[in-house]
């Protein structure tokens, strides 16, 4: 192994000596570092050299950014980051000082991830909350559905510009009609503003509560999730097997909760008319008309109905 006198003799040796010359002038010459000086001229040759290592790498993620492989394949030390160089007075004179700042497709994925997170899905299909939304192919794919979309566009729209209300939309309509779809679009782009969601799967749900009875503490953060959360979906109601706990004592919890505080939101198959019948009959005590009237006391006064037509599009491209 060498040892450090005679390393230090190889950095004395003229030849590598000419080479780093040639290596910083071509440095100084280089398009960003000459822009920089024009920028700042208080710069002096002895400062560059001085912040030599910084030029280059601040010279060197330029490039590669430039080339920007994307994300996943970021070439710079430092994924997802750049260097960026600011002059300032440190002693008797202007030095180099180099900081690691994120490109815009890294603060595009923090921002992504940040929305990721204000979303919370029980038993929903993580797809339909991760896939792209383009608002000229919502609003074109049926036209059928065309006056649905409005309104649900009317809404997000007036939540970014007037903050959250206490009303929810209530989407009805057939099979496969993009219902769902339609609420995780609203979902996505109000989390996109800073508002917590949570979306729930009516049937599966309904079922997971059974298992729940023997976990009181799973229940009780499950349900406080959905109370605190800015806006909340429950979605396919009216498809669950519902029994006399679930209604009365978790959902009416839930929704007595938030009813006047923060809005929910509804898909079903069902009309309202039609929902409440069905929240008057369970499997255990049969019809309880009063029981799905106190319910529906929850639910129809704090929502718009939006009818949602079209074809049923499950199952195609």
């Amino acid at each position: 192994m060498e040892s450090l006198g005679e390393l230090l003799s190889q950095i004395k040796n003229p030849q590598l000596r000419r080479r780093s010359e040639e290596l910083n002038a071509r440095m100084l010459n280089e398009p960003l570092v000459r822009d920089l000086c024009i920028r700042h001229p208080e710069l002096q040759e002895e400062d560059l050299i001085r912040g030599m290592a910084k030029l280059y790498q601040y010279v060197n993620d330029s490039r590669r950014c430039a080339n920007c492989p994307g994300l996943e394949r970021c070439p710079n030390d430092f994924p997802g980051h750049f260097t960026k160089l600011t002059v300032e007075r440190i002693g008797a004179g202007p030095q180099l000082v180099d900081h690691q700042v994120p490109c815009p497709k890294q603060l595009r994925h923090e921002h992504e991830v940040s929305v990721k997170k204000r979303i919370h899905s029980f038993y929903v299909d993580e797809r339909a909350l991760q896939q792209g939304y383009d608002e000229v192919e919502i609003m074109a794919k049926d036209s059928m559905r065309a006056p649905a979309v409005s309104q649900v566009f009317k809404y997000i729209n007036e939540t970014k510009e007037s903050g959250l209300k206490t009303r929810g939309l209530y989407l009805e309509g057939h099979f496969g009609t993009g219902k769902t779809f339609l609420m995780c679009y609203l979902l996505h782009e109000l989390a996109k503003e800073g508002y917590s969601g949570v979306i729930v799967y009516m049937p599966e749900f309904v079922e997971d509560l059974k298992s729940m009875l023997q976990d009181s503490q799973k229940l009780k953060e499950t349900t406080e999730v959905m109370k605190q959360a800015d806006l909340l979906i429950f979605d396919d109601i009216g498809a669950e097997n519902l029994n006399p706990w679930v209604r009365d004592h978790v959902m009416g919890s839930i929704l007595n909760y938030r009813m006047n505080r923060k809005p929910t939101f509804y898909t079903s198959n069902y009309s309202l008319s039609v929902l409440e019948k069905h929240l008057s009959f369970t499997s255990k005590d049969g019809e309880e008309l009063h029981k799905g009237q106190r319910l529906m006391d929850r639910i129809a006064p704090f929502v718009d109905v939006v009818t949602v037509r079209g074809t049923n599009k499950r199952g195609r491209d």
